[in-house]
């Protein structure tokens, strides 16, 4: 911006800007005080009047009669500009100021011959020109700056996982925003508690963010001080009091009490200006709440890890159950069945032949309990099959179809692809349990003619696909509905396993035209002959839930880390 502003001005305007600065140089002292009075009338602080001083022809003439360039002046300008800006002088204002020092600078004109007051009058309107156009790039980057700042800020929030993470990032955006050599951040832990150094910026950003450094008092007010005088040199840690030169502190306030502190140090002497005092409170604020969400984070994470070891261990104490269980009928209740099975045979065999009614009677009494001898081993094997132990994943599986082939028309097809030898025990009940409650729930509801079962486990994932072509659901419906936990089950158990979990359904149209016997649904397409308006089959309906389990690594002891599931997709 100095470079446009420099060559606006050229080899002529130059050289009158320089013969202007000579007349206007002898009466720069006098035109400055009257300046300044005025600006006190117009309400400006001194900081303001001082600024606004280094903006006008005066100031421009001092540059130059020493021998400067013009491109120095703009420079000065630009760095007075900015800082109108942090001083929250409104443009409008400034060009008012300027249009008063116009006035008094036009009284000393008048002095002149009429030729040369033309000349000089349009090396005025020049320079003002490039003062003002050197004054909108000034606001324009400081702006811009505040809202880059708040800008990462945004990201940084968004993109921390961790609270001390996000600390680091706002106390560096914050420290890079106000040119500050070192920074610190303070955070209390807790009502009452002391406040306790969680991130540094600077030459000890490499320090544990976490320390137990900690400042004796807090400060309820932004404030700037030179460290080692006065007595808020207690707010500093010893280090920071020998080696800076200047020290803002800036409190984190929530519900009227102090729950941290940021402080930045400055090696050379750096003012306080009213627009970055507004921007580090506002950013304060915003770590506060930042902080405060982080927390509510971690704790809800933390809560969410404690339920998923909670779920793990009670689908454990399930399955331990469900061995206690079945091991108490099969040596209690399944031996006492077939002692009493055997005893009416051997009571049925020596009963004589008279006592034909009795032994009809022991007859149909020895029959039921045969039958709930297998109702009895049935139980037994859903609760805790003896081949999933004893031979692994795909007997049981085989298994599991052939029981549920006893009680359902359907048609089960098990399409087993490639398996890794030495399966976690634990995986493989998974993956049992899961195709379990996908065959209970396709023999109540679905409804379905054929179901396709394929398992595979390839590059360390584990891949389960049950496939019916039944009526079909709404899925969203499903798993929402109040007092059902089939598909809230199946989530559960592959969440658990950090997996991946799929369900998807097709209703059937009740108003689709049935397709002719013979073929398949699935199969049809396109219409009959021309004329004979023959309608194409509907799509097929059907659920499909598909299953990805990642397969941990077998080291020898059956250690399987729950991971954090991922939600069904509808």
């Amino acid at each position: 911006m100095l470079a446009e502003a420099a060559d606006v001005l050229s080899d002529q305007l130059g050289v009158l800007l320089k013969r202007l600065a000579v007349v206007v140089f002898p009466h720069v002292g006098r035109l400055e005080r009257r300046f300044l009075e005025r600006l006190a009338v117009m309400s400006f602080t001194a900081l303001q009047s001082r600024a606004l001083a280094e903006l006008t022809a005066g100031a421009a003439a001092r540059t130059l009669t020493v021998g400067s360039d013009p491109a120095d002046f703009f420079e000065s300008v630009e760095y007075h500009s900015q800082r109108l800006a942090k001083l929250n002088v409104a443009p409008t204002a400034v060009v008012a100021a300027l249009g008063e020092y116009d006035k008094l600078l036009g009284r000393v004109l008048r002095k002149l011959p009429e030729a040369e007051l033309k000349n000089y009058q349009w090396v005025r309107d020049q320079l003002h020109f490039c003062v003002m156009l050197t004054l909108n790039n000034a606001y324009y980057h400081v702006r811009e700056a505040e809202t880059r700042a708040f800008y990462e800020m945004f990201w940084a929030e968004v993109e921390s996982r961790r609270l001390d993470e996000l600390l680091g990032r706002f106390l560096e955006i914050l420290a890079r925003f106000c040119r500050a050599d070192r920074a610190r951040l303070y955070l209390s832990a807790g009502p009452g508690a002391p406040l306790e150094r969680r991130a540094s910026f600077g030459i000890d950003s490499q320090e544990p963010r976490h320390t137990a450094a900690r400042l004796p008092k807090a400060l309820n007010s932004p404030r700037s001080f030179y460290p080692g005088r006065g007595a808020d040199s207690h707010l500093l840690e010893k280090d920071w009091v020998a080696d800076l030169a200047r020290c803002w502190s800036v409190p984190m306030m929530s519900h009227k009490r102090v729950t941290g502190l940021i402080q930045f140090g400055f090696v050379r002497p750096y003012e306080w200006l009213p627009r970055e005092q507004e921007l580090l409170q506002a950013a304060a604020e915003r770590c506060v709440l930042a902080a405060e969400k982080a927390r509510l984070l971690d704790d809800l994470s933390e809560r969410e890890r404690q339920i998923r070891q909670l779920a793990e261990r009670m689908m454990h104490v399930e399955e331990v159950e469900r061995r206690r269980i079945s091991r108490e009928l099969h040596d209690q209740s399944g031996q006492d069945l077939l002692w009493i099975r055997l005893q009416m045979e051997m009571l049925e065999n020596s009963l004589p032949v008279e006592a034909l009614p009795f032994k009809t009677k022991l007859i149909e009494l020895r029959d039921m309990t045969e039958k709930t001898i297998v109702e009895i081993r049935r139980l037994i094997g859903a609760l805790s099959p003896a081949v999933l132990e004893q031979l692994g994943l795909v007997p049981a599986l085989r298994q599991l179809i052939n029981r549920f082939h006893q009680n359902h028309t359907s048609r089960v097809k098990l399409q087993a692809g490639r398996m890794t030898a030495g399966l976690p025990k634990r995986l493989e009940v998974i993956v049992y349990r899961l195709v379990q409650e996908c065959l209970n729930n396709v023999g109540k509801h679905s409804f379905c003619s054929n179901v396709q079962i394929s398992v595979s486990c390839v590059d360390g994932m584990l891949r389960l696909c049950v496939e019916d072509d039944g009526v079909g659901f709404r899925v969203e419906d499903a798993v929402n509905k109040p007092g059902s936990f089939g598909l809230a089950g199946i989530r559960e158990r592959v969440a658990l396993l950090g997996g991946i979990c799929e369900i998807e359904s097709r209703l059937l149209d009740p108003v689709a035209r049935p397709v002719k016997s013979g073929v398949r649904r699935a199969g049809v397409r396109g219409a009959g002959r021309r004329g004979q308006g023959r309608r194409s089959a509907a799509p097929p309906s059907g659920t499909t839930v598909r299953v990805e389990l990642p397969v941990p690594v077998f080291d020898g002891v059956e250690n399987l880390a729950a991971g954090q599931g991922r939600s069904i997709r509808n």
